[in-house]
């Protein structure tokens, strides 16, 4: 099993224990949010030289901090009573994201749920939307090769491209290091995932899987997914933390 939170690893040490607790192999993993004008998220899986990651996150950290502020702002400009100190709050003291905003707009009243603050406010091209600022696909690519890792790009339904938009980032992405593409998860029906599996193959890019589990925040995703053994090489992405 391998935890791969958005932008940080401040979860692996509990995790490791949990795993190690229940007779689970841990394997290092993060997923990188990166700048982009559409959705497009790298997974990094067994990672074995950390300081190139680490370095990267404490940008990530700035840029996210300074994306929190702008959106708070534009909030307020728009009559709404959300400081980033409220989705601090409802982050439990870690990463803030719009996730935590729109928890905050819920308990206030602002809007009915999780969607409708998303829907008005969070989205790209809503009210309050900032773009994020931070590295390009390519160079999260690079960081999680430098970082010794396996790079991965995450539920590609979510980036909005067609089979050849799809393939030609696939192949600019393996110009920098790019292993994998994630063709079973979560956002994908069974039909969709044989699609990716035979576009990774057509791109000689290793097949993984991921359930993209948000707990209370993706509510329809459970956690894992079930895979047959020959799925992945596991001998190459199972180093433990």
């Amino acid at each position: 099993m391998s935890l791969t939170d958005h932008d940080t690893v401040d979860g692996w040490a509990p995790f490791r224990a949990l795993c190690r607790d229940s007779s689970i192999r841990p394997v290092p993993g993060i997923e990188l949010s990166s700048k982009c004008d559409r959705t497009v998220h790298i997974l990094g899986y067994r990672m074995e030289c950390f300081q190139p990651l680490e370095d990267a996150l404490s940008q990530v950290r700035s840029f996210r901090n300074q994306r929190n502020e702008r959106m708070a702002s534009r909030l307020q400009e728009l009559g709404l009573r959300v400081t980033v100190e409220d989705a601090l709050g409802a982050s439990g003291g870690k990463i803030v994201a719009r996730p935590h905003f729109a928890k905050i707009m819920v308990e206030k009243g602002y809007v009915p749920d999780l969607q409708s603050a998303f829907s008005r406010y969070l989205a790209r091209g809503a009210a309050a939307y900032v773009p994020r600022d931070g590295f390009s696909p390519a160079e999260c690519v690079e960081i999680i090769r430098e970082s010794k890792g396996l790079a991965v790009l995450a539920h590609p339904s979510l980036t909005g491209l067609d089979e050849g938009g799809l393939g030609e980032l696939l192949e600019e992405l393996k110009s920098h290091g790019l292993w994998g593409l994630e063709c079973v998860s979560s956002h994908c029906s069974p039909q969709e995932s044989y699609k990716y599996l035979a576009i990774a193959g057509k791109h000689s890019l290793f097949p993984t899987a991921g359930s993209d589990f948000h707990g209370a925040n993706r509510p329809n995703a459970a956690l894992g997914v079930q895979v047959s053994d020959d799925f992945l090489p596991w001998a190459r992405i199972g180093v433990t933390l």
